[in-house]
Order: structure tokens, then sequence, then C-alpha cells
């Protein structure tokens, strides 16, 4: 059993004792926090929250006990039931509400689940706000309304729509475009909330032959949800066999979008935020984000394109919070995020298709493969140091900056080493003894030769 407590909610393997798996008294606990902070933030005014979830099969009893906690606190709740990450996200400022829930574990297997807990803004809760929240839970600073003063209960089932209809609004939405060339469309939603989602949208956009796989919201992964590689044999096959354009893959709650192109080879999920933030950067010029760990190719789209690029910590919430102090147009992350701030700040795979199949639409290339050879190549090599609990993570990755001094060295999180083709990330584990090593580089093979060096020079220093 596992159960985590974190800054930015809970999550865990359903069942088992409460404390080591996400059992029915931490869902209570976590969700009785939330409701806490909320009511400190607004001096205990009457509250209203946004609640939705994917479509796992923990998804309606964690629901439950969520929206009852939340009624015994006193708050009104609108309950979205099956829903995606994003399209909650779009709710709680659309409902003036004064945060929201998303029950998911995103990309994490069945027998996971997890809160993702939104502010007012439909935006991640930060760091401070989840400390304090943390803190809550670990004091027990729980108070419950009387039977007079219980929370209201409204399912809300028109966000399909609304979000959908938000995504058709865009300027850069250029539905004409996309219904002119007769796309045929492969999807795999990994039998969650997707499948709901993606066909509607599919449709809105002019696309009305699609070739569905996995789109029943049962819970039944398929396949392992993450959309990588090795898990997208079976759409890319179908792909072939049925002539289809392109494939569109996103995870159990619809945040990450990765495209197959017509000939089966992946476009690759670090390409999903390059292609569209070029597609962006053609029409409206402004500075771009990504955090430390994604592709360089995005810093060479902006600036071909006369723009600035930055790079954030880790994390959707810096990304976010860097996005606004750079008043950048896009960003996102390179696992396939896509944060497009005119719908929104949060990743988006909506979004994310509709902004794809116009650029698509709209290019000089014919084919989806096309699109992809005209972005230069990179390679990334993700590997991990084992360390044992005495070793100073810390102080390696001081030893590491001070080794590589004179080339452009990053420290915001961790540290990353750029050099003049190539580029190298360490980051230490908040959660256990390793050090993550991302590089990157023009193939695979130099990738995994800088990464190995780098791990030689750091068992050097121990």
């Amino acid at each position: 059993m596992a159960l985590i407590k974190s800054i930015s909610g809970i999550r865990g393997t359903i069942g088992g004792t409460p404390g080591e798996g996400l059992s029915p008294v931490d869902i209570v606990r976590f969700t009785s926090a939330y409701g806490i902070w909320l009511q400190q933030k607004n001096n205990s005014k009457k509250l209203k929250v946004v609640v939705g979830r994917d479509a796992r099969i923990s998804g309606e009893m964690v629901s439950n006990i969520v929206v009852g906690t939340l009624q015994g606190l006193g708050i009104d709740v609108i309950d979205l039931g099956f829903s995606t990450t994003p399209t909650v996200e779009i709710a709680v400022p659309m409902e003036q509400a004064d945060g929201g829930i998303i029950l998911t574990a995103s990309h994490n297997p069945k027998q996971w689940n997890a809160l993702k807990l939104l502010n007012k803004k439909g935006e991640f809760i930060s760091a401070e706000d989840g400390a304090t929240l943390l803190k809550i839970v670990e004091e027990n600073a729980f108070d419950y309304a009387k039977v007079d003063d219980l929370g209201a209960y409204t399912k809300d089932n028109t966000y399909l729509e609304k979000h959908i209809q938000s995504i058709l609004d865009l300027e850069l939405v250029d539905v004409e475009a996309i219904r002119s060339k007769n796309y045929k469309v492969a999807i795999d939603c990994v039998n969650s909330t997707g499948g709901i989602f993606l066909p509607a949208l599919l449709n809105a956009l002019g696309v009305t032959n699609i070739v569905e796989l996995y789109c029943e919201p049962n819970g039944q992964f398929p396949h392992n949800p993450e959309p990588l590689p090795e898990n997208l044999t079976e759409i890319a096959k179908q792909i072939k066999e049925q002539g289809a354009d392109v494939g569109f893959v996103v995870d159990p709650d619809v945040d990450r979008l990765c495209m197959v192109c017509e000939n089966g080879e992946m476009f690759g999920e670090e390409y999903t935020l390059v292609a569209i933030a070029d597609y962006i950067l053609k029409h409206t010029k402004g500075n771009t984000v990504s955090n430390l760990s994604s592709t360089r190719a995005l810093r060479d789209v902006t600036e071909k394109n006369g723009c600035e690029y930055f790079a954030s910590s880790v994390g959707e919430v810096n990304v976010v919070a860097m996005m606004k102090d750079k008043n950048a147009i896009i960003g996102g992350e390179g696992n396939g995020g896509v944060i497009y701030p005119v719908s929104h700040y949060g990743r988006d795979a909506l979004v994310g298709i509709a902004l794809f199949l116009s650029h698509l639409a709209k290019s000089e290339v014919e084919t989806c493969s096309e699109l992809r050879a005209s972005y230069p190549d990179y390679y990334i090599s993700k590997n991990k140091i084992q360390l044992t609990p005495e070793i100073n993570v810390d102080d390696i990755l001081v030893k590491m900056e001070e080794k590589y001094s004179n080339e452009d060295v990053n420290n915001i999180d961790g540290v990353k080493i750029n050099f003049e083709s190539e580029w190298v990330h360490l980051r230490k584990s908040n959660t256990e003894p390793i050090i993550r090593i991302y590089s990157e580089s023009k193939s695979k093979k130099n990738a995994d030769e800088l990464a190995n060096r780098i791990i030689r020079e750091i068992k050097e220093l121990f």
C-alpha cells in the first residue's frame, strides 16, 4: 500500500489501514483540511467548491466521501461527475466558486486515486498554501457544521459543452480549416473520461471520421495509462491499418496529450508543446516557458520566431508562476502538457488537440510526420542514481555546479548544465535518496553518453 501526502494534494493506493493506503479515513481528513483552509482564507463565508472525477473504479466511492465531507463542513458542492482536470479548472471561475477538487491519480495505474486541489482561480494551490493545509491535517484542526448549516449539493452535467464551446471560441482554433481537410483521427482514451470528451470535441471541430480505442469510461485501463511510446503500440497499429491521418492519446484525466503520426511513428510527447507553441508564435509574438527537464526544441522554435524562452522549476505550479511572471503566451511541460493562458492556466489536452489540428490544417506540409520533421531533433535520456541515506545529496549538487562553473548553469531546481548542443539536469528526489539525471542531445547515443559521464563523476564524489 502507498499513501503520499504533499503540498499539491494526497494520492495513494485504494485500501489498507489509515495512513498506509488511501483509506476513507484519509480522504475525510484531507478533504476536511482543504475545507478548513478555504474557510480560513475566506473568513468563514459561505463557500462553494466544484468537484469532478476521472473514470477510475474507485472514483464513485472517493467522490461520495469528498462531497459528503465538504457538505459536513457547510460547503456547497457543484458535482460535475465524469469530467477532466482542465474541465474542473475552467468550471471553478465560471461558477465563481472558491475552489475545486479533481479526483484523479493522473497517469498512475488503476489501484491509485488522488485529490488534486485548486484555488478560486481554478489553478493548483501554491506550495505555501499546501504547507498550511498539511499542518491542518497533522493537527486534526477540524470543525464541522451543525445540521441547519450543512452544504447544498448540485449536479451539473453542462460542462462538457461549456468546455468545448470555450475552445471553439479561441481565436486560433480554425474549425473551417480543420473541417476542410476531412481528417480521419484515431484516439486512445484508456477507458477514462477522455472517451466522453474527445469524440465530442472532434465532432465540434468538424472531424466525423473517428477511430475509437478504449473509449468506454469504466476505469479498466487496457494498458499502462501513461502516454509513452511503449504503451501506444495498439493505436500505432490501428492508424496504419485504417489509414488515419493522426492519433491522439490522453491520460485518464485528459491533461496530457501525445500524438502518433500517420505512419505509426510517435510525434513525441516532448514535441506536443513544441508544435503548438510554433503555431501560436506564428500568429502571436510573445515569451514561452517550460520546465528545466523539457526539450531544448521549444527554445529553438521560440527564438526562431523572434521571441524569448524561459525555464522554470519542475512542476505545473512552477511553470504557471513563471508564465505569469514573464507574461508568456504559451507554456507547459515536456510530458505532453500544454498551458494556453488565453484559455486558462492549466494543462489541457483538449485545447492542445484543437490547436494542433488547426496548425496541421493550415501548415505548408500535408502530413503529421512531415510536420514533426520540420522541428529540430533532440533525444532525452532519463536516469537516476540510488544513494545511501547518509550521502548528502545537496553537497553533491553543489560540487557538480562548481565543477561546471565555466558552463551555463541554472540552479533554481537542482543543477542544470547547458552545453552548446546538449544539457544535463540533476535533481534530488523529495521522497527517496536518489538523484534524477535527465540529459538531452542531438542523438540518443550522445544523450546516453552524457548521462553516463555525469553518473561516473557523481559516483567519484562519494
